[in-house]
């Protein structure tokens, strides 16, 4: 019953919208940065740097056993952070492809562009 290992490493907008719709119990990590997070933010979510995540990824411990879904402006720094703390053994993290700027284009047009 290792399926969480299966768990695939990309998940779409629609998916992570459907999510938070339903109240589903997951972390949803932004790891842009706090200039970035200033001009758009989705309602929820945590945020801790890509540039802080080395030194603050403590902080995640007790979000070892739950979904994490990281995104950040277009998916890349964010697919870099989800392989890394895939490495340090937390099972349960996805990447959502295309971040919050395909959020605002095609789930919540609010989210500002930038």
């Amino acid at each position: 019953m290792s399926e969480s290992n299966e768990l695939p490493i990309q998940i779409d907008v629609s998916s992570v919208s459907e999510m938070l719709q339903r109240g589903d119990d997951f972390l949803l990590l932004d790891v842009r940065e706090e200039n970035e997070y200033a001009v758009a933010k989705i309602t929820g979510s945590t945020l801790i740097p890509m540039s802080e995540i080395g030194s603050r990824v403590q902080e995640l411990d007790e979000h070892k056993d739950r979904l994490i879904v990281v995104h950040c402006h277009h998916g890349g720094r964010s697919l870099q952070v989800t392989q890394g703390l895939r490495g340090r053994g937390f099972t349960k993290v996805q990447n959502m492809d295309g971040g919050i700027d395909l959020w605002s284009q095609t789930v919540d047009p609010t989210v500002d562009r930038y």
